[in-house]
Order: structure tokens, then C-alpha cells, then sequence
């Protein structure tokens, strides 16, 4: 068995987005319906997909800086809850995140799913790199877009770490999607260097005299993190997707076929092929 999540917040933004979309009222919410779909159609079997359903979190409140939403246009925006439904509709489970995020439902759906021993392999769906941390043992990272498989040696080859330096990696170099800015003078190839070799932040020798990871700047990268570790720590803690989700069970994620008022949903979506897709994929 497989089970594949699927980060919805950035399968609305690809789609809305895309060159080819001309409707920036249904557009993305019709592309992502019809990507989860292709998903049943190439074989899978339980899906989930997460959404932000509330752009901001808890991590808003540790962080001004945090994204809120704020940037996000209005034609978008009306479509999170309108894909959420329609997601529903077609027979998905659907996590629309308001507390926590997309990323934490997908780390906690990843968790339930890898404790399953029925399960051979854990798909995470979304190129962001913040879910790279989750990667390893049966959980793999797919960008569908690209068709790019990441295992926990291919995070490293992407981002210079392995899975469980990349919140302190994020903490370092910052994330500008997200809101943070990292440590002055850290950049994603000193981090990485750094972290390859010492592995989270507090395992960085304080003199930068026993560094052996040839970065430039050593003494002044080491003062910058000392003078500002805790903050460090605080972007650490914003960049570590949180487990505690109330996901379900990998049994309630199995895909079983549409729900009777998805040909009406479809019909608004600007798509009934949608409808037509979903039923034959149900039939024996």
C-alpha cells in the first residue's frame, strides 16, 4: 500500500498561476480536483490533501514577520474553501488547517502513516523544502510538477543537509515564503556546509578555529551566531513542522469515489469531465 498527501495550498497556487489558466474565479480549484484525480488515475489508492484554510498560525504569534496571508489575491484566496469542498465532493479527505498549517498536517498524516505496517511507502506531494524534513525510512518527497523524487540522500543532494538539519538550516539561511529572515550573513551554502558537517545548531563548535567545513567568513558567521542564537532557536522552532494534527487513520484516506453532488460541483467548476473522470474511476 501506498498513501499519498498532497499540499493543496501549493497545487492552488500552481494551478492559479499557471500560464494556461484563463478562469481566475475556478481555474485553480478545478486544476488542483483534477490533479488529485490523475492521482487515482495512475494507481493511488489513499489520499489526502491539506490546505491553509487560515493563512496564519500559531507561528504568527512567535514571529511578526510571519506570513499572513496578507499578499495572497483575492480571486485566490476565495478559493480555498471553494477547493476544500469540491475536494470533499470528488471523495477526498481533506485537512483544512486553521491553528497549524498545510506542512504540519502532512508531517503528522506522514507520522500516522509510516507507524502503519500495512504501508510500503509515504508520498508527500509538494516541492517545498520545509517538508523535506520529514523525509526518510518510507517517506519520500515527490514534485509532481518536475517529477523529481526526493529519499532523505536526495534532500541532502537538493539542499546540502540531510532531513533533520532542514529546520536548522531554514533557521539559518531564513525562508522569505514564509516570513523569517535567518541570521545576517548566513546564506544557504554556508549553512549547509556548516550543518553537513555539525548537524543542528547546537552541536556548532563556539570557536570557529575547529570549524572544518571550509566556509568563508568562519569568525564572522561564528560571532553573528552567538550574539544571536536564541533567535536562531526561535526560527528553528518556526521552520519544525508540528506532528499533533488530528489526521485520522490511513484507512479513512482510501479514495472510494465521488460523492452524488459532484456532478453539480463539477458542473460549477466549469468542468463536468470532472464528474465523468471520478465515476468511471469508481466503477468495479
Amino acid at each position: 500500500m501506498q498513501v499519498h498527501l498532497v499540499d493543496g495550498t501549493y497545487e492552488l497556487f500552481r494551478y492559479h498561476y499557471s500560464p494556461g489558466n484563463t478562469d481566475h474565479a475556478n481555474g485553480a480549484a478545478r486544476g488542483v480536483v483534477g490533479s488529485c484525480l490523475s492521482l487515482i488515475e495512475q494507481g493511488a489508492t489513499h489520499v489526502a490533501v491539506a490546505t491553509d484554510h487560515v493563512v496564519e498560525s500559531f507561528r504568527n504569534a512567535l514571529w511578526a514577520g510571519y506570513k499572513n496571508g496578507s499578499d495572497i489575491e483575492p480571486a485566490l484566496q476565495a478559493q480555498f474553501p471553494l477547493v476544500e469542498d469540491a475536494l470533499r465532493s470528488a471523495g477526498f479527505t481533506v485537512w483544512p488547517m486553521v491553528d497549524q498549517e498545510a506542512d504540519d498536517a502532512l508531517a503528522a498524516g506522514a507520522a500516522v502513516a509510516a507507524a502503519d505496517q500495512r504501508v510500503e511507502r509515504v508520498v508527500i506531494c509538494t516541492p517545498d523544502k520545509d517538508l523535506g524534513q520529514c523525509v526518510g525510512g518510507k517517506v519520500w518527497q515527490w514534485d509532481r510538477r518536475q517529477d523529481k523524487w526526493f529519499d532523505a540522500q536526495g534532500v541532502r543532494a537538493r539542499l546540502g543537509v540531510l532531513p533533520a538539519s532542514v529546520p536548522d538550516l531554514l533557521a539559518l539561511m531564513g525562508d522569505s515564503a514564509d516570513g523569517f529572515p535567518g541570521l545576517p550573513g548566513w546564506g544557504a551554502k554556508s549553512a549547509a556546509a556548516i550543518l553537513d558537517r555539525w548537524g543542528h545548531l547546537e552541536d556548532i563548535p563556539h570557536d570557529p578555529a575547529h570549524w572544518d567545513a571550509n566556509v568563508r567568513g568562519a569568525t564572522r558567521l561564528s560571532a553573528t551566531l552567538r550574539e544571536q542564537f536564541d533567535l536562531a532557536v526561535l526560527f528553528r522552532r518556526i521552520a519544525t513542522v508540528v506532528t499533533t494534527a488530528a489526521v485520522g487513520t490511513v484507512d479513512q484516506w482510501r479514495w472510494t469515489g465521488p460523492q452524488e453532488d459532484f456532478t453539480t460541483v463539477a458542473r460549477d467548476l466549469g468542468d463536468s469531465r470532472l464528474a465523468e473522470r471520478a465515476q468511471r474511476l469508481a466503477e468495479p
